[in-house]
């Protein structure tokens, strides 16, 4: 048993040794991890931000003027105001995503409780901001008219006043979101590629016949490519959660690092067997980076990373379960967002190992199949 880990420690070093030879590799980690992931957290707004909003205003009273001067930055650009007859023509033309028409006598209507209506127009095409900026413009009118009854004593119109509560993410901010699920995505793309691009290299390159006259096992071979690879993904997302995210993005993290870290080394035994299984499967460097493109968006876009879990069907819910992106995001989630401990997230840490095993379970045996075949 000692020799074993001897070997696999050889190896491993091996392996780092010729990734570190590998310039293009060296240079997609180090870009993956800082660029990218800086690049998807400022990039990418699913909140609402400066949105092009007009004002249809047939009422010219003072509340139709509370509710257009409440559409400010940075939500909404400064409004302007238009005629009826330029409404279709400009949302036809795509220049406003919301466009809100006020009727004559809105104010003498709702002061004399004949509940009349606002309407809001929408540019759905724009999709994230359309669904958010809604809900937002609903806000400002309700805020704005409940205000303008209070000042008139008809506050008995509105007998509830709703308190909304933001946990975890006070400010609705899209940035805490898509800085950490981008490392988690790197993660996984970089725990198939980096194993598997290790495998087929040493068959393109031939050396895998310089090993099997070396007294040594597959499962040695394989465990020294996991360990060693997943190694320098496990540093340089540890190094980006400090760097990037922390000091360069200023995004504070609630929970344990360390936990995270502790998640993520399971993690990578996972996605890293799974790389060599499907480097098992691939004749070639090209036919392995066609098999494992699919593999690694599939579990970017069903695993709960941008889209939430609950909403998907329960079939392909169900059919998601066996990949340990799901319980990982989970993890992650719990961990790096709500501060969870241990306690919360063993299950899913369980979880990702005995899926992990199964894939190297499987790998170790297709891997055999394979270095016989070149034998």
């Amino acid at each position: 048993m000692m020799r074993w880990f001897q070997n696999v420690f050889r190896l491993g070093l091996k392996e780092i040794a010729s990734l570190s030879r590998d310039v293009v590799m060296v240079i997609l980690i180090i870009y993956v991890f800082t660029v990218a992931v800086y690049a998807m957290a400022t990039g990418i707004k699913t909140e609402v931000r400066n949105a092009s909003v007009a004002v249809v205003d047939a009422d010219q009273s003072a509340l139709s003027s509370r509710i257009k001067a409440a559409l400010q930055p940075p939500y909404f650009r400064t409004p302007r105001e238009l005629d009826r007859s330029e409404v279709d023509q400009l949302l036809d033309k795509g220049e406003y995503t919301f466009i809100i028409e006020i009727p004559p006598r809105l104010e003498a209507d709702l002061l004399a409780n004949r509940n009349p209506s606002i309407q809001i127009n929408v540019d759905a095409t724009a999709v994230s901001q359309a669904a958010v900026g809604t809900a937002y413009i609903q806000e400002i009118i309700a805020r704005e008219t409940a205000g303008f009854l209070k000042q008139g004593d008809w506050s008995q119109a509105l007998p509830i006043d709703p308190v909304i509560r933001a946990l975890f993410n006070q400010n609705l901010e899209a940035i805490r979101f898509n800085a950490s699920m981008d490392i988690m995505n790197n993660i996984t793309m970089l725990g198939i590629i980096l194993v598997g691009a290790a495998v087929m290299r040493e068959r393109e390159r031939g050396t895998i016949e310089h090993l099997l006259v070396m007294p040594v096992r597959p499962s040695e071979i394989a465990v020294a490519k996991i360990w060693s690879n997943g190694l320098i993904i496990l540093i340089a997302a540890g190094l980006s959660l400090h760097l990037v995210v922390q000091t360069v993005l200023n995004i504070p993290i609630v929970g344990s690092i360390e936990l995270f870290l502790m998640g993520t080394a399971i993690y990578l035994f996972a996605v890293a067997s799974l790389g060599i299984l499907l480097a098992t499967v691939a004749n070639s460097m090209p036919q392995f980076a066609l098999l494992s493109i699919p593999v690694f968006v599939v579990m970017f876009l069903l695993s709960g990373t941008f889209t939430p879990f609950e909403s998907m069907p329960n079939l392909l819910q169900k059919a998601m379960l066996v990949s340990p992106s799901t319980h990982f995001v989970r993890f992650a989630q719990s961990v790096l967002y709500r501060g969870a401990g241990i306690g919360v997230v063993w299950a899913d840490l369980m979880l990702i190992a005995a899926i992990g095993a199964f894939f190297l379970f499987v790998a170790l045996f297709r891997f055999r199949k394979m270095l016989a075949s070149q034998g």
